[in-house]
């Protein structure tokens, strides 16, 4: 018998890290077609296509290689598709050069990103016919990328070569679905597909990029078992729980818990912090903590708990709980540093607080990943209240530096941190949208700080909890090979 032949997945996304990312997003596609390749042992190999923007990381853009090019048709607009790749070890990154579309300050929010995206889609699968690699399985991201499933199921349908192509979509945070008007100047003029398929994309009266790709895919994964449960409710699925039930009742729905890239967060060797440690010695992290508390102008004391958030500062993530007990917290022997950007309420909430606390609060509105870093890393307790987390990371980069989790169970935060009160415990829980409860809870683990000999053995196991990406790639090579199964 000869070698079973190697299976070929491409994966088609908005970002990824080290080249651009926004968010959790980036990590992800930066960190999991590696880990796949590395435990699919030698079943799969694993390439990316991604838009090649002008913000992308200056490192990586004179290490591009020139591969080719194509035109793009999008109904009536012929389109250039430059086609660059950059090698990894184990994953091969392709780059759609647009500058019409991706030369801009911002990845996401133009008023034409429906046509930038729709492009993107069509591009990449046009892509994989440039290069004569087609896959036995492609892999789309968030509403940016469903389009490619959807193409597969109108404009492609009939093409032999895609005949035998299964396709999966995940989500990444169900809230951003990209919604449209249903009519023709979108699905036609725009998307560039016949107004007879527009069933695909139809909910509740408008043109829904999610759903379209939910229902033209033949599988779903979400990031986490919690949340794949969850947006079966109307509370979190932001409307689309009828479709979403659908396709868990034919069997398409799975939820798989994200993970972190160790390499690219480890205290050890983290060039942010100004201090390494790393989780068989940690005692230079309070080190960590007085430069932190010298550099953003905070009375300098290592016994002093601090509690960080690094967060987007939105409603969603449960601000309007912190909202409501943060002066009763702040009368604590306590400091808090909070870093994020978002609703201009909350950011000038914080900072008029900052204003009045001044020796205990500090708040700096940025996306900053230096100054996260050093966050996470002179922090004694992490907070994430969320109301609702598909996965969340920051928890998980929080163990890894060794600052204690606080979180509301919901999603992947119910699925990666189990309160101390339990033998497997990692950090400190509460369930409900209880302003109170998440303070005693904050108060419950200010009072084990005053437990050294306890502390310590909690800084231990949270450091020592493994959220790297090994056994979550596992799951997705299973989900793969039940896929190619079928």
């Amino acid at each position: 018998m000869g070698e079973l032949k190697m299976k070929k997945i491409f994966f088609v996304a908005s970002e990824a890290q080290p080249f651009f990312a926004s968010g959790g997003l980036g990590d992800v596609i930066g960190s999991l077609p590696k880990k796949i390749v590395k435990n699919a042992k030698d079943k799969f190999s694993v390439s990316v296509i991604l838009p090649l923007y002008s913000k992308i990381n200056q490192a990586y853009r004179n290490k591009l290689v020139y591969v080719g090019q194509t035109t793009t048709t999008l109904a009536w607009r012929k389109q250039y598709c430059g086609i660059y790749k950059y090698e990894d070890k184990d994953v091969t990154y392709y780059f759609v050069d647009n500058e019409y579309y991706f030369k801009r300050d911002n990845f996401y929010g133009y008023f034409d990103d429906a046509e930038r995206f729709a492009f993107f889609s069509k591009a990449a699968i046009e892509v994989m016919i440039y290069l004569n690699e087609i896959p036995d399985i492609i892999h789309a991201h968030d509403w940016q990328t469903g389009m490619v499933s959807i193409y597969l199921r109108t404009l492609y349908y009939n093409d032999p070569r895609f005949a035998k192509v299964k396709t999966i979509f995940t989500i990444h945070n169900i809230e951003y679905q990209g919604v449209y008007s249903l009519d023709q100047d979108i699905i036609e003029d725009v998307f560039g597909i016949s107004m007879n398929d527009s069933y695909l994309l139809e909910y509740h009266g408008k043109a829904n990029i999610m759903k379209g790709a939910m229902e033209s895919s033949n599988f779903v994964s979400t990031v986490s078992p919690s949340y794949a449960q969850e947006i079966t409710n109307p509370e979190f699925a932001h409307g689309l729980e009828h479709e979403v039930k659908r396709i868990k009742e034919e069997g398409k729905l799975i939820g798989i818990l994200n993970g972190i890239d160790k390499v690219f967060y480890n205290p050890a060797k983290d060039k942010a912090l100004f201090e390494n440690y790393d989780r068989k010695d940690f005692h230079l992290k309070v080190k960590n903590k007085e430069e932190l508390q010298a550099m953003l102008d905070l009375p300098v004391d290592p016994t002093i708990p601090m509690i960080g958030m690094v967060s987007r500062l939105v409603s969603h993530k449960g601000l309007d709980l912190v909202k409501e007990v943060f002066e009763e917290l702040l009368l604590e022997r306590v400091q808090v540093v909070v870093l994020g950007t978002g609703d201009p309420y909350y950011e000038g909430y914080f900072k008029d607080l900052e204003y009045r606390y001044s020796n205990k609060l500090r708040v700096i509105i940025a996306f900053n990943q230096d100054l996260s870093r050093k966050i996470y890393a002179s922090a004694d307790i992490f907070l994430m209240p969320s109301k609702s987390e598909p996965c969340g990371l920051s928890q998980m980069i929080a163990s890894r530096y060794g600052a204690i989790p606080v979180v509301r169970e919901t999603g992947g935060l119910k699925d990666s941190i189990r309160d101390f009160e339990f033998a497997d415990g990692n950090g400190y829980t509460f369930k409900g949208m209880n302003a109170q409860d998440m303070l005693n809870t904050i108060k419950r683990a200010l009072k084990d700080y005053n437990n050294a000999e306890l502390w310590q053995k909690h800084i231990g196991i949270v450091m020592n909890k493994d959220f790297g990406w090994s056994t979550s790639a596992k799951q997705y090579v299973k989900m793969y090979e039940k896929i190619l199964e079928n």
